[in-house]
């Protein structure tokens, strides 16, 4: 099949044919006929199957009649985050070349002004996450009546990322009788309950079996020691693949990100890093450098696992294994696209062992293990203070400052006179106890504190607190 026999208009072959495609993927083939007689479809894919254009070419032929009004846009699709907003962006602008409409973008990290303006020229389309699209919505600056195309893309992501409860106060504020779009991945109970609520009689499409991967992608478990060992495994294999043109590295958590980051660029590797807490003019450099071939490795969090269009990406090294099985599914999903091969390794340690049961549960097949298992690796001969990793240098650190600041004080007390020296320290310091020892009769305290008075008056300090009463303080002036 062509795209010419699907029915698109004329506008949107000539654009997807400049674009260099003429046979569309099983997705595409099975949704777009069903999305261009106005049904309601369900679609359940695969990443990498061309989901994006199987909504955004029908999306294009029926908006050639008509015009959207201000603060009133003819068509929304939801995506789970600013990158995946960014990137259908980009597809209306490549497949809408021949067309004139008006496509605004709602993400966060953008100021309002810029995005209410293009809002109130009037939006053809309106490309948005949940979260800054209700701030507009119930700020007044948006109506949403006049809604024709609902698409809800990645909704498993949305699931992840708790946008369900937004999700379904959005479908409640477009109107009953649009025409609703709705891909995912996978479809856990949740979103199962989501599109029995919001759809209307919809078109089942599904290419794939959910939660599979693709047959093009080389999969692998690496065993590993963890911290300091676990990042010497990673760049032995990185080093070691021959046809590495770039890769995606993968961790659960955005503060190992910068580790790991600051790691592989200290040991010369070309390497950037995205993840949900850097800024978004950041966040699209970092991309954009990797896209464009100007950094061979990123280091991601999820963020960049689901959907994300990154074209001839050789391989992906899971760093850490996902502790959700799905996730596994759309992180290596980033390789082997559009019928190329790719490459994953995950790096397992003893604590990953129950993850990797999840996911070869999942996906229905055992992984290969790519040279020793765990339970043939040698004993770890990393020194102990690395091993400790990060928290562990981080406390050293500590102990340090506060130990530096004892010596320069002179005596052995912290922080509001606490003695942090070691117990040997404290009982050296002390003087055997004498029982025939005769106690010490104090000064009284009007003589030490004459005693003293003649040596603060030389060191120019000054005068004792007894004599603060000799002052005059006049009482202040009542205003008028």
């Amino acid at each position: 099949m062509q795209f010419n026999e699907l029915g698109l208009s004329a506008k949107v072959l000539q654009a997807v044919e400049a674009s260099g495609y003429t046979t569309p993927t099983p997705i595409q083939a099975k949704a777009i006929p069903e999305a261009l007689a106005g049904r309601d479809v369900l679609g359940i894919a695969q990443t990498g199957t061309g989901k994006t254009a199987a909504f955004t070419l029908p999306m294009l032929s029926r908006l050639e009649q008509g015009r959207a009004r201000a603060r009133m846009p003819r068509t929304l699709i939801l995506e789970p985050t600013r990158e995946l907003a960014a990137q259908v962006e980009e597809s209306f602008a490549k497949y809408g070349a021949n067309h004139k409409l008006n496509v605004a973008l709602l993400i966060g990290g953008v100021s309002f002004g810029d995005q209410e303006a293009k809002i109130m020229r009037g939006a053809d389309v309106l490309i948005a996450t949940p979260g800054r699209l209700l701030d507009f919505f119930e700020r007044g600056k948006l109506l949403l009546t006049g809604i024709e195309i609902l698409v809800i893309d990645e909704a498993d992501r949305m699931l992840d990322m708790g946008f369900i409860p937004d999700i379904e106060k959005i479908c409640k504020l477009v109107p009953f009788t649009r025409q609703t779009l709705f891909f995912s991945a996978t479809m856990p109970p949740e979103i199962t309950r989501l599109t029995e609520a919001f759809l209307h009689n919809p078109v089942r499409v599904e290419v794939a079996r959910a939660a599979s991967t693709a047959t093009t992608i080389t999969q692998g478990l690496v065993a590993s020691h963890g911290h300091a060992a676990k990042r010497e495994t990673l760049r032995r294999l990185i080093r070691s693949e021959e046809n590495l043109k770039n890769a995606i590295i993968f961790c659960n958590r955005k503060r190992d990100v910068a580790i790991l980051h600051k790691s592989l660029a200290k040991h010369g590797f070309s390497v950037g890093a995205l993840h949900g807490d850097m800024d978004q003019l950041a966040r699209m450099a970092s991309l954009e450098a990797f896209k464009n071939g100007d950094v061979q490795l990123i280091v991601c969090s999820d963020v960049a696992a689901r959907g994300l269009d990154i074209p001839d990406v050789s391989h992906v090294f899971n760093f850490d294994a996902p502790t959700h099985s799905e996730d596994y599914v759309h992180r290596i999903g980033r390789t082997g696209r559009a019928g190329k091969s790719g490459v994953a390794y995950t790096i397992v340690t003893d604590d990953d062992t129950k993850y990797i049961d999840q996911i070869e549960r999942l996906i229905a097949r055992k992984i290969d293990w790519i040279g020793p298992q765990l339970s043939e690796l040698p004993p770890d001969e990393t020194p102990r203070e690395m091993r400790r990793g990060r928290e562990g240098r981080d406390g050293d650190r500590r102990g340090g400052r506060s130990g530096s600041r004892s010596r320069d004080r002179g005596h052995g007390t912290g922080p509001r006179g606490r003695d942090v020296r070691a117990p040997g320290e404290i009982e050296a310091s002390l003087e055997p106890f004498d029982p025939n020892a005769q106690p010490t009769e104090a000064a009284p305290r009007e003589e030490r504190a004459a005693s003293d008075r003649p040596a603060r008056r030389e060191r120019g300090e000054r005068r004792p607190r007894e004599d603060l009463s000799l002052i005059h303080i006049s009482e202040p002036t009542r205003r008028s």
